[in-house]
C-alpha cells in the first residue's frame, strides 16, 4: 500500500514552525491508515514529547534555540520516531516513507531516528543540535 501525504496541511504546519513571528514550536504528523497527516502542533516543548506512544510511528519538526547571548538563534530537528511496540513491516516501511516526509520538511540541522523517548527530550534534541551549530562565544568567565 502506497503511503499518501496530507501535503497541504502539512506543508502549512511545517512553515508555521518555521515562521520567526509564530510561537508555534513544534508539528507533529502521524499515519491515519496509510495518511501521514497533521496530528497537532503547539509551543510547549513537555507536550510534544508526549504526542509519542510505544506503538506509533511518526515524525516530529521541532524548533529550537541555540546559541548564546551574543548569537542566539532558531535551529530545526526532523524526529522519526517508530515506537518499540510497532510491527516489523510497518517499521520495515518507515524507510520508504521518510523520504515523502522530506518533500515537505526540507530544511533541518538534524535528523533524530528514534523509539527513545530518552533521545527526544528537550535536553537531548537541544544537545545535538549544539554539536552542528557552529561557534558559541558567549561573555562567560574562562576557565
Amino acid at each position: 500500500m502506497t503511503t499518501t501525504l496530507d501535503k497541504d496541511n502539512m506543508l502549512a504546519a511545517y512553515e508555521d514552525v518555521r515562521n520567526d513571528s509564530s510561537d508555534t514550536a513544534w508539528a507533529v504528523f502521524k499515519f491515519e491508515g496509510t495518511s501521514v497527516i497533521v496530528d497537532s502542533t503547539g509551543v510547549d516543548y513537555e507536550e510534544f514529547e508526549t504526542k509519542f506512544g510505544d506503538d506509533e510511528r511518526a515524525f516530529g519538526f521541532v524548533r529550537v534555540f541555540t546559541g548564546d547571548e551574543l548569537s542566539r538563534r532558531a535551529k530545526f530537528t526532523l524526529i522519526t520516531w517508530c515506537g518499540c511496540d510497532v510491527s516489523p513491516l510497518k517499521r520495515a516501511k518507515m524507510s520508504t516513507d521518510k523520504p515523502l516526509i522530506k518533500t515537505v520538511v526540507q530544511s533541518v540541522a538534524v535528523e533524530i531516528q528514534t523509539s527513545e523517548k530518552e533521545e527526544i527530550t528537550y535536553d537531548a534534541v537541544k544537545s545535538e543540535l549544539c554539536k552542528v551549530g557552529g561557534a558559541n562565544y558567549g561573555t562567560g568567565a574562562r576557565d
